[in-house]
């Protein structure tokens, strides 16, 4: 894949797991990937050292990209979805808005290349979750006949 794409580190976990020899430290990362255009995908690389979980997690969402239905700068309709504890709300909005939208929404639907949108996370704090369902979210919408 040679096209440009938008890389953001959404969430770096450390993990670690009690051996025989000790504790065998971790790093779980989630990256959210988008070309600006439309497409967009969510990653999670897990590794020893930052740098490999990162190139993993990227990898990862360049092979899982979705293409996303857009209106000019919005979504081309509301849509509310609830994944696990997560539940987002996604509305259009005029030109000009601009992207009202909390951290990990925002990541997504800033990778995508939506650029007026309103959005507002109800369920949970957790970032990952709200990835994975503004995701999920994106996905499920329908493109608009004229």
């Amino acid at each position: 894949m040679d096209e440009e794409f938008s890389e953001k580190v959404v969430q770096v976990n450390r993990v670690s797991k009690k051996t025989t020899g000790g504790n065998k430290i971790g790093f779980s990362i989630l990256v959210v990937v988008g070309d600006k255009k439309g497409k967009v995908g969510v990653g999670l690389g897990k590794a020893a050292d930052v740098a490999s979980a990162i190139r993993k997690a990227s990898s990862y969402a360049k092979k899982h990209m979705v293409k996303i239905p857009l209106v000019r700068t919005t979504i081309p309709h509301e849509i509310r979805i609830k994944l696990g504890a997560a539940k987002i709300l996604l509305k259009p909005a005029p030109p000009g808005t601009g992207i009202r939208a909390g951290g990990s929404v925002r990541a997504v639907v800033e990778a995508a290349g939506i650029k007026d949108i309103v959005s507002k996370i109800l369920g949970t704090d957790n970032k990952a979750s709200n990835v994975y369902a503004t995701f999920a979210a994106l996905q499920k919408l329908k493109e608009r006949r004229i």
